[in-house]
């Protein structure tokens, strides 16, 4: 909890949230939505977490069925940034060797396997990625990166504005080195995406909860009905998507209906769930 207070308390200039500035939320409506302020997802818990801290045997390849992938969609106020749809061909993965084939430096690398939170990692081009691992962020070989695991590139989820590919990289390979304290980011997710779009946003902190909730996170239920969920901030709901993500769709549409009734029906928006 010391690390996070301290985070949280010396905020640069820099730091100051860069979304409605003036604190005007016109919105109405119920306020759902929890804040993650003292929690962390440990990156020891996305791959698992051995007991004894040593790596996965690389030749074990992870099974991974994208039928049990959680399809949603992130909007800050009426603004789409962020959608994952089973109709989104980029989303197909592969091993880690075929990726290499297609990856271009300042690419956004995710490794996946059923019942683990996804791992995320920017690719810095020579076969390596840096990425936010154990709480220190390294520069590794994809193969190794991957523990296993399938793997994608996934650029195009966060619909920001990207940074060019050599200021990618270059934001990538600055915070090789940096551990525990000197982190500002809960998970591989949050430094990746960080480093392809530069909002301080995705940072511990990047945000100031002052009460209002603009980011719905809203999960496909069916076909015709979705579930919504509301944040304070992106790094609130980057908690919970990814925990959706390690949980799978299945265990989520049971948790949904177990302890939820309030659901919406599906609009008729183009690329919307």
């Amino acid at each position: 909890m010391g690390n996070q207070v301290d985070k949280l308390s010396h905020l640069s200039y820099a730091e100051v949230p860069t979304v409605d500035p003036n604190g005007v939320d016109t919105e109405e409506g119920p306020r759902i939505g929890v804040s993650y302020i003292f929690t962390s997802d440990d990156d020891e818990l996305e791959d698992g977490g051995a007991v004894d801290g040593t790596d996965k045997d690389q030749n074990q390849e992870e099974s991974y069925d994208r039928r049990d992938e959680v399809e949603c969609a992130v909007y800050y106020r009426d603004e789409c940034i962020y959608q994952k749809s089973s109709k989104c061909a980029e989303l197909e993965v592969y091993s880690p060797e075929n990726l290499l084939n297609n990856c271009k430096a300042g690419d956004l690398v995710e490794f996946v396997a059923n019942g683990k939170y996804p791992h995320w990692a920017v690719y810095v081009g020579d076969f390596q990625v840096v990425h936010l691992h154990r709480s220190e962020v390294k520069n590794s070989f994809l193969t190794d990166a991957s523990q296993g695991r399938r793997c994608r590139i996934v650029n195009d989820l966060y619909k920001f504005k990207a940074l060019g590919p050599d200021m990618v990289v270059q934001n990538a390979m600055e915070q090789v080195g940096l551990k525990d304290r000197e982190l500002s980011w809960r998970n591989s997710e949050s430094f990746a995406a960080w480093c392809r779009f530069g909002k301080r946003e995705f940072k511990m902190g990047g945000e100031i909860r002052i009460g209002k909730q603009p980011y719905r996170l809203k999960v496909l239920v069916s076909d015709k009905h979705l579930h919504v969920l509301e944040f304070q901030s992106l790094e609130d709901m980057i908690m919970e998507k990814r925990r959706n993500d390690h949980l799978g769709r299945t265990a989520v549409l049971q948790e949904l209906s177990t302890h939820f009734t309030s659901v919406e029906e599906v609009k008729s928006e183009p690329e919307a769930p």
